[in-house]
């Protein structure tokens, strides 16, 4: 038996998050997802990065995805994991099991590709729509979490403003990187992906590559006033186009500098070609049926 009843406590946390969407100078859409990223949020956003520490990545060792609590933790005491008060903001028409916190089904407006993605919870369709981790665990251990009490970690890993309901296999192809390899396939989504990323690692106190610190400012400084988020300035191409002779995020042109990847994360483009900071060359590859990740060259 399921329903579709909104407990007191739930409804709290809706409004909850709808307000702080407000304050934020972003309202939600349909799904409960930042439609896009003001002018306003936009310069907050680069005001922000201005204040944030750049500085090499920190090493990925003793990294664990436990070492931020257990995944979809009920922390606000709602009674309900994390994903599945995830799911009930960002999806529509949600359907519910009788204990008033399993989403059964519903209906998402992706983000990250623009599609509208028919959730429906069990073995072989749950993972069509997955909930991301805007700045990913890895990328916050190597730029500042791993020095946090294990609390702090918990907090970041079930934030809602660090949570999306976003199409799966988008999800998957993004892995752990941050905005210099890897920007949602949605154009028109960069501007709100990156002010997010930006209010995220502010908030914590987590700090930036130099290279992801230029890639988000090269998306924020394309969405000014008078255009469109996402859109770019009359003759250059867009944050999400490729412009002719150019590489898109995590993937290399001939004669393109290589993007600054870590060994060991996950990435999107099978034999895309990356180097580390230091500068060794790695490419992005892995055993066949399985995610690949940044590696060093055979």
């Amino acid at each position: 038996m399921s329903t579709q009843q909104t407990t007191p406590r739930r409804a709290a946390l809706l409004v909850a998050v709808v307000l702080a969407l407000a304050g934020a100078g972003c309202g939600p859409t349909a799904s409960g997802a930042d439609p896009g990223a003001t002018s306003s949020s936009n310069a907050e956003a680069l005001a922000q990065l201005a204040k944030l520490t750049v500085r090499a990545p920190a090493s990925m060792a003793e990294y664990r995805r436990d070492r931020f609590g257990p995944a979809w933790a009920d922390v606000d005491d709602n009674g309900c994991d994390t994903r599945d008060d995830v799911l009930a903001r960002d999806l529509t028409g949600v359907r519910r099991d009788s204990d008033g916190c399993t989403v059964l089904s519903g209906s998402l407006h992706d983000p990250y590709t623009g599609r509208t993605i028919a959730f429906r919870r069990g073995v072989r369709t749950s993972a069509a729509v997955q909930i991301d981790h805007l700045v990913p665990l890895a990328n916050a251990w190597r730029t500042g979490a791993r020095s946090w009490t294990a609390d702090k970690r918990q907090r970041l890993a079930n934030d809602p403003a660090n949570l999306l309901a976003v199409d799966g296999p988008a999800n998957e192809s993004k892995g752990d990187q941050d905005a210099s390899t890897w920007l949602p396939p949605a154009a028109g989504y960069h501007c709100a992906y990156v002010v997010a990323q930006v209010r995220v690692k502010s908030t914590y106190g987590l700090w930036v590559t130099r290279a992801e610190h230029d890639a988000i400012a090269r998306v924020l400084h394309g969405c000014g006033a008078g255009s469109q988020p996402g859109a770019s300035a009359p003759g250059s191409p867009s944050p999400g186009s490729t412009a002719p002779g150019a590489s898109a995020p995590g993937s290399t042109a001939p004669g393109s500098a290589a993007p600054t990847v870590h060994p060991g994360s996950w990435c999107g483009t099978p034999d895309a070609r990356g180097r580390t900071a230091g500068g060794t060359a790695m490419v992005c590859t892995g055993p066949a049926g399985e995610r690949p990740r940044w590696r060093t060259p055979n």
